[in-house]
């Protein structure tokens, strides 16, 4: 099984990596390689090379949407005959668990928090709605952690319709991946940024029918997409380097699998869990939204963004 390219009329053009690398232009390079060591989520290889060949270029992009978006606002200005306020650029990223979707964004806030428009550039996770723990367990889907039912979907939609408004300040729900919980008390506070980037595998869901989903919301998307076979490679492989850091971590909710299992019972116990819940919510929740992105960037088994899918406007 394979997220390949399908071969019906799109209404995207494709790009190949050369073809994506030439559109950088001038675009400086503000980022050193300290810096996307920090950035860089647990067994992503990505280096300066590829932020150069395909982040610099999307940084690029995004800006200038930004731009066309404050150009689009001025003309309804005008239409109206009166001032209307600027609200944030959203955008929102999506993928499976593993695809390398949370070093994305953290590399976008950064690269486009160095252009001159939008100093201001503030990044949720939708592991912020996850219902707790308690209420997954009360509901018999803690087993399902990841699926669209574990969110709280009505706070998403009303978080970030209120950010598109132009709140000024809005709170949200804290997550820790250690705990694997939200964290009671905790919040992150969101002060009216010039661009909001939205991460999590279900953004691009389609709501139900008549209602409004946190995508209806997005200025811009952006999937970032694999073949199956290599986002299970990278889960396991990933599993196993968090056995010997996060793991070893006594608050960790899977603190025991660092020392009561050993190499093949991690082994199996990773490939267990991608087929039975991972795997299933790619194939049948995730995946099936990619259509739905303004971007797609495809990676290859050495997790470098070889095809670019951009959607034609």
């Amino acid at each position: 099984m394979t997220s390949g390219w399908d071969s019906v009329p799109s209404p995207y053009v494709e790009l190949s990596r050369d073809a994506w690398r030439a559109l950088r232009e001038s675009t400086p390079l503000p980022l050193t390689p300290g810096e996307l060591d920090a950035l860089r989520g647990l067994r992503d290889p990505i280096d300066i090379a590829e932020v150069e060949d395909i982040y610099l270029p999307l940084s690029r992009l995004l800006n200038l949407f930004f731009l066309s978006d404050t150009r689009l606002r001025d003309t309804v200005s005008g239409f109206l005959g009166g001032h209307v306020e600027p609200t944030p650029f959203i955008i929102g990223v999506a993928g499976s668990v593993a695809v390398g979707k949370s070093t994305t964004s953290r590399l976008l806030r950064t690269l486009l928090a160095r252009w001159p428009e939008h100093p201001t550039v503030e990044l949720v996770t939708t592991d912020s709605f996850l219902y707790p723990n308690a209420v997954l367990t009360e509901r018999g889907i803690m087993d399902r952690k990841g699926f669209p039912e574990s969110y709280d979907r009505r706070a998403l939609v009303r978080f970030v319709s209120s950010i598109k408004a132009g709140a000024r300040e809005q709170s949200i729900p804290v997550y820790s991946h250690l705990e694997y919980d939200v964290v009671p008390g905790a919040a992150q506070t969101v002060r009216r940024p010039d661009i909001l980037i939205v991460e999590g595998l279900n953004v691009l869901q389609a709501p139900p029918a008549g209602a409004l989903g946190v995508s209806d919301f997005f200025d811009f998307s952006i999937y970032v997409d694999a073949r199956v076979e290599d986002i299970r490679q990278w889960y396991v492989d990933r599993l196993f380097a968090l056995r010997r850091t996060a793991f070893t971590d006594p608050r960790s909710y899977f603190h025991k699998y660092a020392h009561e299992l050993d190499e093949d019972e991690t082994a199996a116990f990773a490939q267990r869990v991608w087929r039975d819940v991972n795997e299933i919510n790619l194939v049948s929740n995730i995946l099936p939204t990619r259509a739905r992105a303004t971007l797609v960037l495809h990676k290859d088994r050495e997790h470098a963004v070889q095809r670019v899918r951009l959607r034609r406007i």
